[in-house]
């Protein structure tokens, strides 16, 4: 085909060259024709030439567009692949790392948490202390005044006899001092001074052991009536032993919803813990979710719903928001009816419903493991014995030991001491001044003003000191034993220490040749004083220390 394109193309090319030459001769006919078919073969070779040619190189170029096509999709795919997998490598790196820096936060709150919680039970006991302190030296100043008043009082009678002596002697005896003085060679006056110091000295004495004995029957009888009335309180009100727990740990069915508790790149964690204010712990332990905060209501309320989320399944921020409010409004009428209910069971009336809201969210708070709702009915109870006792009010009694533990309630809402914030807030919704000093003053930080403050002071320590009221481990236990111990055995001259009555109390005993009288009343103060600095334990500890001296000899 090209072939024949070529050659009509070259014969036109010579018919127009010879159609351009002058001929001397004329042009026939049949030239005429021949010449012009041999012009249009020509034109249609060229023709079909050109589209074969262009044909042939649209098909090549169309090739090589899909092989690039081809080769560029082959290597988009292969460059996205790399890029998914450089991606997933950094995320994972990521979220290590951030993981990493949680988990060390986490633990930086923990310690921060036990710091202050060990600080805040210090701080109890220290105001126990000088709350138990104060009340001695209360007592000791009213006997000292009692005392005044009876050497006053004899003191005058003193005065009387002597007097009377002297009246005696001036009317019978006359004679006898005029022969006295001339023998003693004293003048009247100085007979007079030394008669009367005899008499005052022989007075003094006889004062002095009267003073002694009525103090000593005083003494006796108070111990006695104290001691009878708190066991009194403490028999008519059995209450139960602690049982509950104040550890939030969740069990889940299988470690699989550990991952789905944290969520894609962590988003039901983080939407969980905005949504309810606590620290979720996901570590390694099995089986297990740690719910973590101050505030108890709130780790109530996170543990509820994290259980309603783990057995429904459906896991996701909309979800978690859902059960979270859901939850709340539950808890909420739970701590109202809780207050009622407490309001109820201590009979108490005219209570303001803050006031019983707020007695129903103690029943989220432990005191070593004590419930403080519990512990303030208990104290109620004790109170209102312990004031029928006395001849006081009952249920005035009753009310300032119920409502005594109050600011727990918000101490970690507001800042200040729990006795300081009840007194605040009950004092909003119009509280006697009994209630309010009871309620301010059972950790001695203000003064007494009434008698209902020390009785709830000494039905609080009950509570608290009772077997079985607060909860400890054999290996706690048996630890604070030989911790108390040792602090005493490590003073100078003491021969050995016993820890008794469950560790409230150690008896020193020391050695009697190298330590004296004076210097056991110093490591007396001296134990007590690192007992409060080193160790962690509920209401006080009393140190005794003894000093026995024994001589024996044999007569033969």
């Amino acid at each position: 085909m090209q072939l024949v394109g070529e050659k009509g193309y070259l014969e036109m090319i010579d018919l127009m060259y010879v159609l351009a030459q002058p001929t001397a001769a004329p042009i026939g006919l049949s030239d005429l024709l021949f010449g012009i078919s041999g012009l249009v073969g020509g034109a249609v070779g060229a023709w079909l030439t050109l589209w074969f040619l262009s044909n042939q190189s649209i098909g090549k170029a169309q090739k090589e567009a899909q092989d690039i096509i081809d080769r560029a999709k082959s290597e988009g795919e292969t460059l996205r692949k790399q890029l998914e997998l450089d991606s997933r490598n950094e995320q994972a790196a990521r979220r290590e790392t951030f993981e990493k820096e949680v988990e060390s936060s986490r633990n930086e709150q923990k310690e921060v948490e036990r710091r202050l919680t060990k600080r805040e039970d210090n701080l109890d006991r220290k105001l126990d202390t000088l709350t138990t302190k104060e009340k001695y030296l209360v007592d000791l100043d009213n006997k000292i005044k009692s005392r005044e008043g009876q050497v006053n009082k004899r003191e005058g009678e003193l005065t009387d006899l002597i007097a009377k002596h002297e009246k005696v002697l001036d009317e019978t005896e006359a004679e006898k001092k005029q022969v006295l003085l001339r023998i003693s060679g004293m003048s009247e006056d100085e007979a007079r001074k030394e008669a009367l110091k005899a008499v005052e000295r022989e007075c003094q004495h006889e004062a002095g052991q009267i003073v002694q004995r009525i103090t000593d029957r005083a003494e006796e009888e108070a111990k006695e009536n104290s001691q009878k009335i708190t066991l009194m309180a403490i028999q008519r009100y059995a209450s139960e032993h602690v049982s509950d727990s104040t550890v939030s740990a969740i069990a889940i069915p299988s470690d699989d919803m550990k991952g789905r508790v944290i969520g894609r790149e962590g988003r039901n964690i983080r939407a969980f813990e905005k949504a309810t204010g606590v620290d979720v712990i996901v570590d390694d332990t099995p089986g297990v979710v740690v719910v973590s905060c101050f505030d108890p209501v709130r780790r109530a309320i996170a543990a509820e719903a994290l259980q309603k989320l783990l057995d429904d399944g459906r896991i996701h921020p909309a979800r978690i928001e859902e059960i979270v409010e859901q939850i709340t409004k539950e808890t909420q009428q739970r701590i109202i009816k809780l207050g009622k209910d407490a309001c109820i069971e201590a009979n108490i009336q005219g209570l303001h419903p803050r006031i019983a809201e707020m007695m129903g969210r103690l029943h989220y708070r432990m005191s070593y493991g004590q419930n403080i709702l519990r512990h303030s009915i208990e104290v109620s109870y004790l109170c209102q014995t312990i004031a029928d006792e006395l001849g006081l009010d009952g249920e005035m009694a009753r009310r300032c030991g119920f409502l005594h533990d109050i600011g727990k309630a918000m101490d970690h809402e507001i800042e200040g001491g729990h006795p300081a914030i009840g007194m605040d807030f009950c004092k909003k919704f119009g509280e006697k001044e009994a209630v309010l000093n009871a309620i301010g003053g059972h950790h001695n930080d203000i003064p007494s003003t009434t008698p209902y403050t020390p009785i709830v002071m000494a039905a609080d320590a009950i509570s608290g000191a009772r077997p079985g009221a607060r909860r400890e481990t054999l290996e706690k236990y048996v630890k604070r034993l030989e911790q108390l111990e040792g602090i005493a055995t490590s003073h100078k001259g003491v021969n050995t220490a016993y820890a008794i009555q469950a560790g409230r109390e150690v008896r020193v005993i020391v050695d009697p040749d190298n330590i004296d009288d004076s210097t056991c009343a110093y490591i007396a103060r001296d134990i007590a004083k690192r007992v409060s600095e080193e160790m962690t334990f509920p209401g006080e500890i009393k140190v005794t220390v003894m000093r026995e001296m024994r001589t024996v000899e044999f007569a033969r």
